[in-house]
């Protein structure tokens, strides 16, 4: 039986500055970028999300449709749009976003006409992956309804995965962030976390908060340093696992969804942690060497398909 995986959030419309100040149009979105490196890892997925009747809207799905990408879960909102955002990137390929979403259809997944409909067809993956952008979206009626849908989820045997990727201009109340992910570490199966994000959002003691949940769940902790080392923390045991040095780091985006994306899929394939940690790294280390989220297909480094292990 073919493992499915469902990703939920939001897709917007990138606007990437060039070092001449000229932009280059695109699209992007932590989860869906994750969706992307699943497929092209063999995972089956679908990516759960709402969008506009407008050209862009349209040309998003189509795209993803190209990569393999389930769109049958993408409900269309009539006279709304995606969201947009700019990024900048520095010297170092670090980079820095600047986003117009306010009314981006992607808020209105757990509201409205279809929504009824989309919790129920979630409860139908093996895997549903979120992230903090994703709970950012949808407001406290909304994370509700996602919460619910989560445990509905793991009642039929299915599993939850939270990234915690949090980024503090989603969130002007920093209390409900900070309640919001405690609430989310605490459902999941398997949770991403990062020290960086975990200091913003918790100060000295953000790592601790999600060290409470080991030897319930899996969990991939990732730090700092150079090279980048994550600690997986499963099944008892507790290991770090350091990334090889990247030659040359052009920009940094996606480098933690394609991390996921080929952690999960590893996993899904029945491998060890450390040896999904290892591919999570070589997927990273890979994408960060290219500018944007989504690199050529040519140059996806060697890592076992998702069905190079189905009977």
């Amino acid at each position: 039986m073919t493992t499915r995986v469902a990703c939920i959030g939001e897709c917007m419309m990138e606007l990437s500055e060039r070092p001449d100040g000229s932009l280059l149009r695109g699209y992007g979105g932590d989860t869906l970028n994750t969706a992307l490196y699943l497929a092209r890892l063999g995972v089956a997925v679908d990516y759960v999300t709402a969008l506009g009747d407008d050209p862009w809207s349209e040309e998003m799905r189509a795209a993803w449709e190209a990569e393999g990408i389930g769109t049958d879960r993408v409900r269309r909102l009539p006279g709304r749009m995606p969201g947009l955002y700019i990024i900048r990137t520095d010297g170092s390929g670090e980079r820095s976003f600047h986003y117009w979403r306010d009314s981006a259809a992607a808020r209105d997944l757990f509201s409205g006409p279809g929504a009824a409909e989309t919790r129920a067809a979630l409860t139908g993956y093996d895997l549903v992956y979120a992230s903090g952008i994703s709970l950012s979206l949808y407001g406290e009626d909304g994370r509700a309804a996602l919460a619910e849908t989560c445990r509905a989820v793991q009642a039929k045997g299915g599993r939850v995965a939270f990234d915690t990727n949090y980024r503090p201009r989603g969130w002007p109340d920093k209390a409900k962030a900070q309640e919001a992910f405690r609430a989310a570490m605490a459902a999941a199966d398997l949770i991403f976390a990062s020290t960086e994000d975990l200091e913003w959002l918790y100060g000295p003691e953000g790592e601790a908060e999600v060290l409470r949940h080991r030897g319930r769940c899996e969990i991939v902790l990732k730090g700092g340093g150079s090279p980048p080392a994550v600690r997986v923390l499963a099944g008892g045991d507790d290991v770090s696992v350091p990334a090889s040095p990247v030659a040359s780091v052009v920009d940094t985006t996606a480098a933690g969804d394609s991390f996921a994306a080929a952690y999960m899929a590893a996993r899904l394939a029945g491998r060890p942690p450390a040896e999904a940690a290892r591919h999570g790294h070589r997927l990273a280390g890979a994408v960060i060497g290219h500018r944007g989220a989504v690199i050529p297909r040519a140059a996806m480094p060697a890592l076992p398909s998702h069905q190079d292990d189905q009977p």
